[in-house]
């Protein structure tokens, strides 16, 4: 099979022996002669994938015993409202700083369930850098950021410093580098970036802080109603968390957060200085604020875009247009992407530029 260059951003690339393993499980899962889709959320042998599955979250991101770990449906996006319903006080405010499209609809299921005030917003130069020397109102319930801008291509290099609880949405770079999980008050992540397929949220939260609002909540909701069914207060999304379980041991087993970051920024140093040293193509956010995760690009002359599509096309390189929304170019560098499929990729850019400069 012809080796492709996935630079998707979403649902991204996945470590092949992860893929292997989980294609194996789906024939016969535990040597039980059954597929991992067909057994019993609530057998022994799930109930253990689950179990893994929390250690290795708290593990790799340093989390004390207050927290606890959720693997739950609906994507990141039902944690725009989830979050508000269980830490929003119903005489409250909450806090958000806006960076992008997703803030953007956290901060409008925000605003539906109670009081919440925008602190911070890089809206003013469509999302292009970090809102920086913002004051933290000191009353907020908590303060919601969203770590990494996968359509915009920055990321939070630094995080507030503030006696506020934080709250931070992870989805896109989870894992990727090190941070100390015990800053935040609650972290929340989609798996279909760097853990896993679609299908399964990850939801790391510091019991202490919940029962606090004031209103009486709905059992789907209440995170502490899936506290105390393990994640199983429904059907968890059994397939996605196996996945993410095998891609975290992946991890583990090769180095950890701190081989990880390593290896994902040789590859961002690698393409963004193929994109400031070539003529032909502009990187479209503030230097200081780039992502790692999802690098963006224009051309100077849109009019050759079909010609450099055609190049990396025919290169065996997938995934690479932006987002609908900007247009333009994003190579998103999840930790599964190997330093190989980046260099294809400046190999193309340089080969156009000979062609066309």
């Amino acid at each position: 099979m012809t080796k492709v260059h996935n630079f998707s951003a979403g649902p991204g690339i996945l470590p092949s022996e992860v893929l292997q393993k989980a294609a194996e499980a789906c024939i016969n899962f535990d040597n039980l002669n059954l597929s991992l889709l067909e057994i019993s959320h609530r057998s022994k042998n799930f109930e253990a994938v689950m179990d893994e599955s929390r250690v290795l979250v708290k593990e790799l991101l340093g989390l004390n015993d207050n927290y606890k770990v959720l693997f739950l449906g609906g994507g990141a996006s039902l944690q725009f409202a989830m979050v508000p319903y269980n830490l929003l006080r119903t005489e409250g405010t909450a806090g958000y700083i806006n960076t992008g499209v997703w803030a953007s609809k956290a901060i409008k299921e925000a605003k539906m369930i109670g009081n919440t005030q925008v602190v911070a917003s890089s809206e003013d130069k469509k999302f292009s850098y970090i809102p920086k020397n913002y004051e933290i109102p000191t009353n907020l319930d908590y303060l919601h950021m969203t770590s990494n801008n996968t359509i915009y291509g920055t990321q939070f290099k630094d995080f507030p410093k503030t006696s506020v609880p934080m709250v931070c949405d992870m989805s896109s770079d989870i894992f990727s580098r090190k941070v100390n999980g015990n800053d935040f008050a609650l972290i929340y992540a989609g798996a279909q970036k760097n853990m896993g397929p679609a299908g399964a949220t990850m939801v790391a939260v510091d019991e202490t802080i919940l029962g606090k609002t004031g209103r009486k909540m709905l059992s789907m909701l209440d995170y502490q109603v899936h506290i105390k069914g393990g994640s199983m207060y429904n059907t968890p999304p059994v397939f996605p968390i196996y996945v993410s379980m095998l891609t975290l041991k992946w991890l583990k087993e090769n180095g950890g957060i701190a081989w990880m970051e390593k290896r994902n920024q040789e590859k961002a140093d690698a393409l963004y200085t193929e994109i400031d040293r070539n003529s032909m193509f502009v990187g479209t956010t503030a230097i200081e604020d780039r992502s790692n995760m999802n690098v963006t690009f224009i051309m100077p002359k849109p009019e050759l875009e079909p010609e450099f599509d055609k190049l990396w096309k025919t290169a065996n390189i997938s995934g690479l247009r932006g987002h609908r929304d900007v247009g333009g170019y994003r190579a998103s560098l999840y930790n599964a992407l190997p330093l190989e499929s980046v260099k294809a990729l400046i190999e193309v850019m340089q080969e156009f530029e000979k062609k066309f400069a």
